[in-house]
């Protein structure tokens, strides 16, 4: 079976273009903190375990969240949740950039502050997902989902390195109180759409049912019952990577926050080179085979940071990371969306999120023990082995489009 046609550009979508971009602003934002939050931890203490829990600490409101912030985004209006859920990270990200100037942070409070930020996240992230496909038309839907990840990624490769500049010129709370102020934009977009196309929707569910109806539509598809274990899987293997990042900027390349910065910003490159490659892959290779050979690149970038002890081969190898990473779950998001109905869709695709960060936590804390027990650069060994025995394993698990023309 060969891939489907380019299509149509969503950017034609005011509406997408104009909240496309402020999420990209917001995004850069969250980088910047990020590198913030993981480089403070690193010198708040010397276990690698915690340092991996700033990752874990930001997946897990993924996991935990997001199943239920799909229910709500299938019952209340999605612009309006993205509204509120927008204003909570700003309102969170001011009070760790308070207590950071104040310098009460500990690394247990730096770990609470960043979960809650990751709550807002993980109530938006469902209802920005599904919005997308009343923003642009069917046809433009897998460039929209492509763009989507580019635009991650653009703020990707040029928000680690700014995090960097400015927590060595200003600390963890200046690159937090950056952060806070990148919501703004966002804010400002999501209140000129209007949705003219909302999707029709069924009676209202209570929640618990309505969440049931969602793991049962999971559960009856065979398409999606093969894209969560193999996104949660990819996830659990592939943490490893990010999650281990400060540690191998500090110790493995001797180098300091901007250091670190950079190093995610190769990573970043890696994953706008991917999503723009996306568009043209897809006219010659079916997601499933985009998905496999991506994610073997990714394990093939695993192994090159954990042997790698110069900086630029280290940041060849981060780009590869992060084509892989972007081109995998783009592949398994479009599978889902494609073969999900639209009353259901933003449950549907926050079930996929939770399999996905759930799978990043729980390796992002594994990693950490790993790394603890035997060091960096052989937890990074045994990440990469695993990445291709998920691949191998999951063979049988194949990601089908059978239902894009329906």
């Amino acid at each position: 079976m060969i891939g489907k046609p380019a299509s149509a550009s969503p950017l034609s979508s005011r509406a997408f273009r104009e909240i496309w971009a402020a999420n990209m602003i917001s995004n850069l934002g969250g980088l910047v903190q990020l590198v913030g939050a993981a480089w403070l931890m690193s010198a708040l203490t010397t276990s690698e375990q915690m340092v991996t829990l700033v990752q874990a600490s930001t997946a897990l409101p993924l996991m935990i969240v997001a199943p239920w912030a799909g229910v709500v985004a299938d019952r209340f209006d999605r612009r309006k949740l993205m509204l509120v859920s927008q204003s909570f990270i700003m309102i969170a990200s001011f009070i760790l950039a308070a207590i950071a100037w104040l310098g009460g942070l500990n690394p247990w409070s730096l770990l609470g502050l960043t979960f809650l930020i990751g709550c807002g996240t993980a109530l938006k992230t469902p209802a920005w997902q599904a919005g997308v496909s009343e923003m642009v038309p069917r046809a433009a839907l897998a460039n929209a989902i492509a763009l989507n990840s580019v635009g991650f990624n653009l703020a990707r490769s040029a928000g680690p390195a700014l995090g960097g500049f400015i927590v060595a010129a200003g600390g963890a709370a200046a690159a937090f109180i950056a952060n806070a102020v990148s919501n703004i934009a966002m804010l400002l977009a999501l209140s000129r759409w209007r949705r003219e196309h909302a999707p029709a929707t069924r009676a209202p569910e209570p929640m618990l049912r309505a969440l049931r109806t969602g793991i049962r539509h999971v559960a009856a598809s065979p398409v999606l019952r093969a894209v969560l274990p193999r996104a949660a899987l990819f996830g659990l293997t592939s943490s490893a990577v990010q999650a281990l990042l400060p540690l191998v900027a500090r110790h493995q390349m001797k180098g300091d926050a901007l250091t670190y910065g950079l190093l995610l910003g190769a990573f970043g490159l890696g994953a706008v080179a991917g999503g723009m490659s996306i568009r043209g892959l897809r006219s010659r290779w079916t997601a499933e085979q985009l998905s496999r050979r991506f994610a073997l690149l990714f394990a093939l970038g695993t192994l090159g940071v954990a042997t790698s002890r110069l900086f630029p081969l280290t940041a060849a190898a981060l780009a590869l990371n992060g084509a892989g990473w972007v081109v995998a779950f783009s592949m398994m998001n479009l599978t889902v969306q494609l073969n999900s109905p639209d009353w259901a869709l933003a449950r549907i695709l926050a079930i996929y999120q939770m399999a996905a960060f759930g799978g990043v936590a729980i390796g992002s804390w594994a990693i950490g023990i790993l790394a603890d027990r035997f060091g960096v650069s052989e937890a990074l060994l045994i990440s990469a082995l695993l990445q291709v025995a998920v691949i191998i394993l999951t063979a049988r698990l194949q990601l089908r489009e059978a239902d894009e023309h329906g």
